[in-house]
């Protein structure tokens, strides 16, 4: 029994992190000196307790021999600045009597307890002269310094405060994983996507294969006639393109050709051929161009003109 009394005793000793976490709702950094004095950094505190003008805050409610600058407090005692960019030289730190002044002007409701304990502390001191927290039994001497029993106050609200955090923590990793089932899901849904464009792709190149397929088949089981001159010069008098003796002597020199993929004639070669001027062959070979009977694609090697059917 006494073993299990001792247990729980245990369990309720405080120290210095106890308190400030208590007080603050949370592990702000610490510092302690050579004589066993704590110093914290302002803006660690004001932000915890939810101040928004930590020079303010200290001017109001911190007296200059509660406060003062790291470079001053760690030089006092011979000793540097810790390293780190978190850790500057003009750093406003607070001791212990600072941090419980921050905190009877706080309104947080975290902060309550705290106040609570430190007022009691205050009354018992004008009632009696002296305020000492009782030693705790769950530790002997010979362990190390002296342990002290919790107040209730205290203890209530680091519980209430662990417990709080412990849920936010849950929530987190809640939330963490929610996040990550929706970036598998979404990744899973962008594969999914990219699978279906792919096969979407293949099936349209394989149908255009086989349209392909189809039209040669059908090409070679039913092969176009083959354009006579006499069909294309009927083609073109259907269709009131050729109306003159000129220009039909003209399309009827150059139809043979034409019907076979080109025609290459200089308008001296057709004048001569067809016993027409030189102005008629250009003027009938102009008009067969404009009416879309045939079109010029460049020239031969030899200065001629190459005509093929639109």
């Amino acid at each position: 029994m006494d073993e299990q009394n001792n247990a729980v005793r245990q369990q309720d000793a405080i120290d210095i992190n106890d308190f400030v976490f208590a007080a603050t709702g949370a592990r702000v950094r610490r510092l302690t000196m050579p004589d066993g004095t704590h110093w914290f950094p302002a803006m660690d505190v004001c932000k915890r307790l939810g101040y928004t003008n930590p020079r303010k805050t200290l001017s109001d409610h911190v007296p200059d021999d509660h406060r003062d600058m790291l470079e001053n407090v760690t030089g006092s005692y011979a000793l540097s600045v810790p390293a780190g960019r978190e850790w500057r030289r003009d750093m406003n730190v607070i001791d212990l009597q600072g941090l419980i002044r921050l905190v009877n002007g706080c309104t947080k409701p975290e902060a309550q307890p705290f106040k609570a304990w430190v007022s009691e502390v205050i009354a018992t001191i004008q009632r009696e002269g002296s305020y000492s927290l009782e030693p705790s039994p769950a530790q002997t001497p010979a362990v190390g310094p002296t342990a002290y029993v919790m107040p209730k106050q205290v203890a209530d609200a680091i519980v209430r405060l662990e417990v709080r955090n412990i849920q936010a923590d849950e929530v987190m990793a809640a939330f963490q994983r929610e996040q990550t089932e929706l970036m598998r899901q979404m990744s899973d849904t962008q594969t999914t996507i990219a699978r279906s464009h792919s096969a979407i792709a293949r099936s349209q190149n394989l149908i255009a294969e086989a349209l392909q397929d189809i039209a040669h088949t059908l090409r070679l089981r039913h092969p176009e006639p083959e354009l006579t001159p006499q069909q294309l010069l009927a083609a073109w008098k259907t269709k009131n393109l050729v109306f003159t003796d000129d220009i039909h002597a003209v399309a009827a020199y150059l139809a043979p050709a034409l019907v076979r993929g080109e025609a290459s004639y200089r308008l001296e070669e057709i004048a001569t051929r067809t016993g027409l001027s030189h102005a008629r062959v250009h003027d009938s070979v102009r008009t067969l161009l404009k009416r879309g009977c045939m079109r010029q694609t460049g020239c031969a090697a030899d200065g001629a003109p190459i005509y093929v059917l639109p």
